[in-house]
């Protein structure tokens, strides 16, 4: 018997089972895509799409696909990286000039937000009084403009040019 005849469906998936384990490589984003695409496209077919989604948990099962590659190819680097910069590294020089340092920044940190805060106070108190200035000229302005037209001539009549 040749090696040939014999095919083992596990060994080489199908179409559809190929294309689905390339759209849980690529995460739920590539999810959303398809069923966005579908709904554009044919709305009963986004429904099935949706349907299949939420039915096989594929959002889950691609989060956690996408994490765990994310693990394998960053490391530590990932977004659960934990960075604890007041653990003390056992100088005790480098400690008391790192907390030295962190309060120093902490701070600068606090005064600097409290002068954003400062000057967002002031813009918006410049801008208030301005609009007061120019709603104070609009209301001035149309009595000066609406002023009461003397008697007519003799002769015309009001409106007559």
């Amino acid at each position: 018997m040749s090696a040939y005849a014999y095919s083992d469906t596990a060994a080489r998936p199908g179409p559809v089972t190929r294309t689905l384990n390339w759209l849980d490589e690529r995460g739920p984003m590539s999810w959303i895509v398809v069923m966005v695409g579908s709904f554009i496209f044919a709305g009963p077919l986004g429904l099935l799409v949706l349907g299949f989604i939420l039915i096989t948990g594929r959002f889950g099962r691609g989060c956690r696909v996408a994490r765990e590659r994310h693990q394998a190819r960053f490391g530590a680097c990932g977004p659960r990286m934990h960075f604890h910069a007041r653990r003390a590294t056992g100088n005790a020089a480098f400690d008391a000039y790192k907390a030295e340092t962190l309060a120093r920044l902490e701070r600068e940190q606090d005064d600097f937000e409290s002068f954003l805060r400062r000057l967002r106070e002031a813009r918006d108190k410049a801008e208030f009084d301005q609009y007061m200035d120019e709603r104070a000229r609009a209301a001035e302005a149309p009595e000066e403009e609406s002023a009461e037209p003397g008697p007519a001539p003799e002769g015309q009549k009001p409106g007559a040019y």
